[in-house]
């Protein structure tokens, strides 16, 4: 299958499935379960952000969806790309796409009767296991999918004599010389490894490790420069549609802190509402505009930004009823009850009792995911080893995270007890210094409020 090729048709990055609040990292599905089989069959891989290019990505991503011997759509968090290029490959081929996707996905109507083949997140990650089960049969799907004659699109299959699209002489010929000049052009680009001539998946990549690294300033120009690679225009709906991109070079905005800290703030919010922050469900988006508007209150810039971010945590908190939303939306509601928002003494009570009710509900929480990483770390303890090194560090940190949850939950009840056995647990947990600073710098303020 040395001269095969399959196009890989999917999101890229950190996705939010609205449908469950989960986020699903794309990349590692990438990574793990697809591209690796792929080309161990002696198969070219290649997915959108691969593409190298010095322009739109548009002609030769339409290019490789015409003319790939293979294509594997993943549809998990309805990614409406995926669906429309999906929608194509269909049209135009009446055979060899493989369709899969995250298995909490819920498939519209119009796909219940196509085969699709499921995977499971384990949060951000995928267990062991789970990837040795899906790579053996995804070999299997593409071993048979170039011999079986059976057309898998349904256009061809509810219409049993419709005839496939032909291209002219002309057409083809003008495909064909396409197919040539794209060819040669990636050849020449990965043979001078021009530094200005990059991948948008290694700019992306490179993004993210500036991100990592804790460098803010080279995080925002190179998030930029990944947005910018998408379109040579100031496209509104292209914003729309790589939210992951805007959030990122939102955070990476407002933690650069240029040229000040407030205007970086609101520099970040301006590109959140250029994903339609108003009306969207996306709990990353929603979430990452109330810190912004909580830390705009805290630096002085007026109190709107305070009545802001607590209905920005009210929205993701009932969106996705998690710990971080649940903490979050008890201290808003106890600093509320502090400010002039509040005009009377009913009010204030209100809000108290509001936020002692969320620490109640972040210590059930707390205990639910507890019990959630025990079996997680059983998993992978019966992966004899296996398991990867950013899946033990990722529990590791979500333990960590558990931990001072529980203890801003139990100081805010007055559970002295409760928040001393927390702290000392966190503690032992390894975990870099600014994640509790993070935590200390909140307890710090809420221990004025309680005071």
């Amino acid at each position: 299958m040395a001269d095969k090729s399959c196009f890989v048709v999917m999101g890229f990055g950190i996705k939010t499935d609205l449908a469950t609040g989960r986020k699903l990292n794309l990349d590692k599905s990438y990574e793990a379960l697809i591209k690796p089989v792929i080309e161990a069959k002696g198969i070219r891989c290649l997915r959108a952000d691969e593409i190298r290019h010095s322009g739109s990505i548009n002609l030769q991503m339409f290019q490789q969806l015409l003319s790939a011997d293979i294509v594997v759509a993943d549809i998990s968090t309805a990614n409406v790309n995926a669906f429309y290029e999906l929608g194509l490959r269909h049209a135009l081929k009446p055979k060899t796409t493989i369709i899969i996707s995250e298995s909490q996905y819920g498939y519209p109507f119009d796909l219940n009767g196509i085969n699709i083949s499921s995977y499971t997140h384990l949060g951000e990650n995928i267990d062991y296991f789970e990837v040795m089960r899906f790579q053996k049969l995804l070999g299997e799907m593409l071993d048979s999918i170039l011999k079986d004659a059976t057309p898998d699109s349904p256009v061809y299959t509810l219409i049993t004599d419709l005839i496939p699209p032909m291209l002219n002489d002309q057409a083809a010929n003008l495909v064909d010389r396409i197919g040539d000049v794209l060819t040669a052009r990636t050849q020449a680009m990965e043979a001078e490894q021009d530094p200005d001539i990059q991948t948008l998946s290694l700019k992306i990549k490179q993004a993210e490790a500036f991100l990592k690294a804790k460098n803010f300033p080279e995080a925002k120009a190179a998030f930029a420069n990944a947005l910018r690679m998408l379109s040579e225009e100031d496209n509104p709906k292209l914003l729309a549609n790589n939210a992951y991109l805007v959030q990122r070079l939102a955070l990476s905005t407002y933690q650069a802190k240029q040229p000040d800290e407030i205007s970086a703030l609101k520099k970040a919010l301006v590109l959140l509402k250029q994903i339609d922050l108003d009306h969207t469900n996306d709990t990353e988006t929603v979430a990452l505009a109330g810190a912004i508007e909580k830390h705009l209150y805290e630096l002085g810039d007026g109190i709107d930004h305070l009545e802001n971010a607590v209905l920005s945590f009210q929205r993701s908190y009932y969106l996705l009823h998690n710990r971080y939303h649940a903490i979050n939306l008890a201290y808003l509601f106890h600093l509320r009850a502090s400010t002039e928002l509040d005009t009377t003494e009913e009010e204030r009570i209100a809000d108290r009792v509001w936020a002692n009710r969320m620490r109640r509900d972040v210590l059930e929480l707390c205990t639910a995911d507890e019990a959630k990483l025990a079996e997680m770390e059983k998993q992978l303890t019966t992966s004899t080893g296996l398991a990867s090194d950013d899946q033990h560090k990722m529990i590791a940190e979500q333990r960590f995270w558990i931990n001072v949850n529980r203890a801003e939950a139990c100081f805010g009840l007055g559970d002295t007890p409760g928040f001393q056995a927390a702290i000392a647990n966190a503690i032992l947990i390894p975990h870099e210094d600014w994640m509790m600073k993070s935590f200390t710098d909140q307890l710090e303020q809420l221990r004025k409020l309680v005071q």
